[in-house]
């Protein structure tokens, strides 16, 4: 069983709040801090649900009502404790794991030393001082030449990439650049039965568009994802194209590919207006149970290929703006490439009246 590392409260929102900031990437975040990208995407999930909740006095008191009845459970713990301790000293060693036992030192415990607690966890204390470490600037360096490489040349497989990176004087092998591009979200277009990488488990959705006139807007929708480099790392782009008037819909960006910023993007979408068709690639962002169920409550249709138009919309993006800049925090990339999409609208907007 699986023994999670604690943290404070305090502790918690200072990273929250660096998180929101956008000074620096989770990769950074989690070598300066010591604690897991994963573990800090969970906790600015956390913090923005529960947000509301600061406003509302009748939490508040419940809160209060609920923190007082913790208080007299743990003295009444404490008796218990005091007799299993011993007992978890003999035993704990020979009953976890060792990475059970990391888990279970608190850092930030003014109580309990480090080396008491080391002592105790049976744990050799220098081994505790280990912090992840971010991406290398090869691993960054490489990721951003695979980015130029396939917003130039598209329907370059990994095959492909590694043999230009290798031209280039790259020492990669194809397995690599395989994991870079899936960590990219990235795929090759070529022709065949799997055009992108999708979940095994998900629906394959039909070609909805074939000799379909696209005659007016909302009629079809395209979506898709890109990858943003930065000095130190990088982030993600998702957008949404009206494939009549080729307005960007709508936008997000965030510092992993998890579901949620495509469904906010979506859902802001969908505040404006709706389209028939929504068309996209079949990445597992776009098979997600919870991509498609939002979708077919608001009556849209789904299609899944390559979305071309989309793809004209990075190659601009990225030659007229991310490769002229070097972007040094995500909230610089997302205020710049705001103002270029933003600037890409009103250009879209006056074309089509």
């Amino acid at each position: 069983m699986s023994v999670r590392k604690q943290y404070s409260p305090e502790f918690k929102s200072k990273i929250v709040l660096e998180i929101l900031k956008e000074e620096k990437t989770l990769s950074q975040l989690s070598s300066e801090y010591g604690v897991h990208t994963t573990q800090l995407k969970n906790w600015k999930k956390e913090a923005l649900e529960n947000l509301p909740q600061l406003f509302d006095k009748r939490n508040i008191e419940a809160m209060k009502k609920d923190y007082e009845k913790q208080i007299q459970d743990l003295y009444a713990e404490i008796g218990r404790l005091t007799t299993q301790l011993s007992w978890l000293k003999k035993n704990l060693a020979s009953t976890m794991t060792r990475e059970q036992r990391i888990a279970l030192v608190e850092w930030d415990n003014p109580e309990i030393p480090i080396a008491t607690q080391a002592r105790l966890l049976s744990l050799n204390r220098t081994s505790l001082y280990y912090k992840p470490v971010g991406p290398s600037p090869e691993e960054i360096a490489i990721k951003h030449r695979i980015d130029e490489i396939y917003t130039e040349h598209p329907y370059y497989g990994s095959r492909r990439i590694t043999a230009q990176l290798r031209r280039e004087g790259f020492e990669v092998n194809r397995k690599a650049v395989q994991r870079h591009m899936r960590e990219m979200g990235i795929t090759g277009i070529h022709p065949g039965p799997n055009l992108s990488r999708r979940s095994q488990q998900h629906k394959v959705y039909p070609y909805l568009l074939r000799n379909l006139e696209i005659t007016h807007p909302d009629q079809v929708w395209g979506i898709d994802i890109t990858y943003i480099r930065l000095q130190k790392g990088w982030m993600y782009l998702v957008a949404i194209m009206d494939w009549y008037s080729r307005y960007v819909v709508g936008w997000e960006m965030d510092l992993t590919l998890e579901i949620s910023f495509v469904l906010d993007a979506v859902e802001r979408s969908l505040a404006r207006s709706r389209p028939e068709i929504m068309n996209s690639d079949q990445g597992s962002q776009f098979t997600s149970p919870q991509y498609i169920e939002l979708l077919k409550n608001a009556g849209i249709q789904i299609r899944a290929t390559d979305n071309i138009f989309i793809e004209r919309l990075w190659r601009s993006l990225k030659y007229e703006e991310v490769y002229l800049n070097e972007y040094t925090s995500p909230r610089e990339a997302r205020q710049r490439i705001a103002r270029y999409l933003d600037f890409f609208i009103t250009i879209a907007a006056r074309t089509n009246h």
